[in-house]
């Protein structure tokens, strides 16, 4: 096989690789995860299920590809808000990570709210991190707040309580609409504004002995 056609193949399957995400999230954003199913992707963009299962050992991995490509639209979403202060500059990754999650409650429920009980094949756990530039903005978004005094400790730790305050926050709103939250909106902003100052207050330690650098 010349280098040509190798290049024009590895191309045509890449451009299905991302028709088949574009129509998941389709699928998602209109039935939820169980509107999500080898055949009715197939449907959706004209193939045999055969072909998807060539791209996708199964729905799982369907659901791994569907989140880097939601954490990819979230890190380009976060990059249009930069900000002079660092605390602003990291508030403004919590909100935009809300609005993306109220924005988009099904999608949310079904790629972050689903249980993952495995890693796709062939795919390390760097790897995945590799191909999160939402947790890069906001892990390097931290050290900026840590650089510049306004946050104590380790930022990977730091982030990922963040990101574990903000998931639960934004779980529960989708979950319980009829709870007496107030406005989704300014609920997040108090829930951010509690961790931050939760967090300023205190030199937060590793979560592991030998944490990851990202």
């Amino acid at each position: 096989m010349t280098l040509s056609v190798q290049k024009r193949r590895e191309k045509q399957k890449a451009e299905l690789r991302s028709e088949l995400v574009a129509a998941a999230h389709k699928l998602v954003q209109e039935e939820g995860y169980e509107g999500l199913t080898i055949r009715k992707l197939a449907k959706r963009v004209g193939y045999a299920p055969m072909s998807v299962y060539s791209y996708f050992a199964d729905k799982q991995d369907i659901l791994f590809a569907l989140a880097e490509d939601a954490f990819e639209t979230l890190a380009r979403r976060i990059e249009e808000h930069p900000a002079d202060d660092p605390v602003e500059a990291l508030r403004a990754v919590m909100t935009e990570y809300a609005a993306f999650g109220l924005g988009n409650p099904n999608e949310y429920r079904t790629v972050f709210m689903t249980e993952k009980t495995r890693l796709p094949e062939g795919r390390s756990y760097e790897d995945m991190e590799e191909g999160n530039p939402a947790m890069k903005v906001l892990i390097s978004r931290v050290e900026a707040c840590v650089a510049a005094g306004k946050l104590k400790g380790d930022p990977r730790a730091i982030a990922t309580m963040l990101w574990t305050v903000g998931h639960g926050t934004i779980s529960l709103l989708i979950t319980f609409p009829f709870y007496p939250f107030g406005d989704p909106q300014a609920f997040v902003k108090r829930m951010c504004d509690f961790m931050l100052a939760s967090l300023s207050a205190q030199d937060i330690s590793p979560l592991t002995e030998t944490p990851l650098n990202c």
